[in-house]
């Protein structure tokens, strides 16, 4: 996260945040490496909107949060949906591309197997990231994490302890008592919400004569315990927008890295001969 907040700052169940005098933030320690070095004329700069102030083209980005945090918007007719992967194994996929420029899609797919959602879920198929890795476009498929469990009395229920990314929990759950009130979804008795600090668990309770299997592939048909994800990886490019695979994303970010280091030894070797000049004097 790039933003430490203080306060609340609303929920899974979208929640509102509370209002502002509530609420404090500041940049998180990861943020401040999106901006090391901007003051050692490491990026260009332009005026503002209103040619007031001047702004950075772009971040230095010591971090490449492109990929970690994703980017969700419409713009000139394009859109653009990159979703969040895990850090590290971004990083190791940078490595993998420094030690030899040549690899593959398959190669890179091995430290960065895809997405990584903060809620959590499971994503069904390899095929739809290996598309979308490989030609910037692809559907992928993600469900709910459940398990079934068996009580003391031989009745089951089924739990569910994440949930596909940007589904909303209260929505969901009350979707899903709709649907078994209104019978479109048979074998379900009762649908609790049991969440707490230590995690989510949502607790669907089935009728003893229904399969727990079958009302857990309903509710995959039904509702959002099964979402698609649609990955649009398009990034403005030399002031462009265009598809770029896993790859093109890795390398873009690793010559914008070599640029930054170059352009910060340059000043700092103009300031050192300035201070030499100074000493020989």
């Amino acid at each position: 996260m790039l933003v430490d907040g203080h306060g609340y700052f609303g929920s899974v169940d979208g929640d509102a945040p509370a209002a502002m005098r509530y609420s404090g933030a500041k940049m998180s320690k990861i943020a401040v490496e999106m901006l090391r070095d901007i003051n050692k004329e490491t990026i260009d700069w332009q005026r503002n909107y209103d040619d007031t102030e001047n702004e950075p083209v772009v971040l230095p980005a010591r971090i490449p949060n492109l990929l970690v945090n994703g980017a969700s918007g419409i713009a000139v007719g394009m859109t653009t949906n990159i979703p969040p992967h895990n850090l590290a194994e971004v990083i190791r996929g940078i490595h993998m591309l420094m030690d030899n420029p040549d690899v593959t899609t398959k190669d890179l797919i091995k430290v960065i197997p895809g997405p990584d959602f903060p809620t959590g879920g499971i994503v069904m198929g390899r095929g739809g990231i290996y598309r979308a890795y490989e030609t910037g476009k692809g559907n992928i498929v993600v469900r709910a994490k459940t398990e079934i469990e068996t009580e003391k009395n031989g009745r089951e229920r089924i739990v569910v302890t994440e949930l596909p990314y940007l589904v909303n929990k209260a929505e969901l759950v009350k979707k899903i008592a709709d649907l078994a009130r209104e019978k479109t979804i048979d074998g379900i008795t009762g649908v609790r919400d049991e969440s707490d600090q230590t995690g989510m668990r949502i607790t669907i309770d089935i009728r003893r004569d229904a399969s727990a299997s079958v009302v857990l592939n309903n509710l995959f048909k039904e509702t959002q315990m099964q979402a698609n994800f649609g990955m649009n990886m398009v990034a403005i490019v030399n002031g462009a927008p265009h598809f770029l695979t896993l790859k093109q994303m890795l390398e873009y970010y690793l010559h914008h890295q070599e640029d930054v280091i170059t352009r910060r030894t340059k000043f700092e070797l103009k300031k050192a001969e300035a201070r030499a000049h100074i000493l020989a004097g």
